[in-house]
């Protein structure tokens, strides 16, 4: 009875890793544009939302903006049954602390929070600035509509929310939106703080800064190329860690650039149409995002957001000098874009939260045979492991077994020597978790 039952769960895995979830598909046509569009130019109209401008006014300045935001996930939840957590975390930074920073204030972030059924402790977060700035940072009076930067990504981090709180999960799913961006990713330094002392357990954070743009200030235009950045290992590793690198490989394979591939493997998979573009480096060049503080103490976090920038657009005062218009205005937002970059976060969260938790303790061996051999440490909610493989120089996982329900494969005919390896962990739903680099090495 065990061997029917065993083949029976084979069948069913093998079944279901080969055919895509109808689910995905009405996630991605659930993503409205309009509701975008609606909510860029509510946070448009708020004029200014430097994170030190206006906190009283209803109608003015990142207070108002704030509580709108959280307005609007309650109107959310309330449609679910009360199926958010909603709530404000803060930090007061400054005047001493940064040169940035003209008067102290508090950082606030808006935090949504969809628990999860089986996992929830476990987060995979979506986030969006509240933010906005004009040339001078300092100055947090002028209007800086910010239609792109950052409206558009919190615009579809509230879109997010929409669409998937009418689902159910294993895993928590998060949906918030940081403040502090521009004079030096404040808030993102504080909800990191905050899930370290919490004890979140964080699949990742998915940090979107810009996700309406698609004329490059070079005259391209592309309403299919999408980035996404990604540190090649933890910021926190130790010497050991990186010791060991020399001998074994993992340059590129962090717990960050496995959620990137992640990414890249579940757009290729539900959205042929979009073309993802793995960046391998933290950021822009010299440049900083609000998945970095996550990155900063060990957690796995990328950015997503659009191929081609405007700098004219970018961080500017609305003007117009020697027939160049100057300004983050709405004019320049394409909602169908953000709307496509929206579903791309929507596809990954609902695919992660439905997955049972990577591997632990993954250990490799195989020196001088003519096969790789596998050992990893079983984890709840998995009713198999599937192997991967790639050349050396691929930036994407190519090859794949199904290994079934067991802690230890051997994959013959495969010479260690000439492929990077991992191991992810498959539920009973056929999501797969995040893959695990091997860690460990045994003889």
């Amino acid at each position: 009875m065990r061997k029917i039952s065993f083949w029976l769960i084979l069948l069913f895995v093998t079944i279901t890793s080969a055919q895509t979830n109808q689910k995905i598909y009405d996630m991605i046509e659930a993503v409205s544009a309009k509701h975008i569009e609606k909510d860029i130019q509510t946070l448009v109209g708020f004029g200014t939302r430097n994170t030190f401008s206006d906190t009283i006014s209803n109608t003015k300045g990142i207070g108002a903006a704030r509580r709108w935001i959280k307005s609007e996930f309650e109107t959310i939840s309330k449609e679910c049954e009360n199926c958010l957590n909603i709530f404000y975390q803060k930090d007061l930074v400054t005047k001493k602390e940064n040169r940035r920073i003209p008067h102290d204030a508090w950082v606030v972030n808006v935090v949504a929070i969809q628990k999860g059924s089986k996992y929830p402790n476990r987060y995979i977060i979506m986030s969006g600035d509240i933010d906005s700035r004009g040339s001078d940072t300092m100055e947090f009076t002028k209007d800086a509509p910010g239609a792109n930067d950052n409206a558009s990504g919190m615009a579809g981090t509230i879109e997010a929310a929409r669409v998937l709180s009418k689902y159910k999960f294993e895993n928590s799913i998060i949906y918030v939106g940081l403040s502090g961006e521009e004079q030096g990713l404040f808030g993102g330094e504080g909800l990191a703080k905050y899930a370290k002392e919490h004890n979140w357990d964080i699949i990742g954070i998915l940090n979107n800064d810009m996700i309406g743009n698609i004329k490059g200030v070079d005259g391209v235009i592309d309403n299919r190329t999408f980035r996404i950045f990604s540190e090649p290992v933890p910021a926190n590793e130790t010497d050991r860690e990186r010791k060991l690198r020399r001998f074994y490989g993992g340059e590129v394979d962090g717990n960050s650039r496995q959620l990137a591939r992640y990414v890249h493997k579940t757009v290729k998979t539900y959205m042929p149409e979009m073309n993802p573009m793995m960046v391998y480096r933290l950021d822009r060049f010299g440049r900083g995002g609000h998945h970095r503080p996550f990155n900063d103490l060990g957690f796995a976090g990328i950015r997503i957001m659009e191929a081609h920038e405007n700098y004219t657009q970018q961080h500017q005062d609305i003007r117009e000098e020697n027939g160049i218009k100057y300004g983050d205005v709405i004019e320049h937002v394409n909602f169908d874009y953000a709307k496509n970059l929206t579903a791309v976060n929507v596809i990954n969260l609902a695919s992660l939260a439905s997955a049972p938790p990577q591997p632990k303790n993954v250990a490799i061996g195989g020196i001088v045979e003519p096969s790789a051999r596998f050992k990893w440490e079983k984890v709840e909610g998995a009713i198999g492991y599937k192997i991967y493989w790639r050349d050396t120089t691929s930036p994407t996982w190519g090859n794949s077994r199904y290994v079934g329900d067991v802690s230890e494969f051997i994959l013959d005919g495969i010479v260690i020597d000439n492929y990077f390896f991992g191991v992810s962990s498959v539920g009973n739903n056929g999501f797969e978790s995040l893959i695990t680099f091997p860690n460990k090495i045994f003889r």
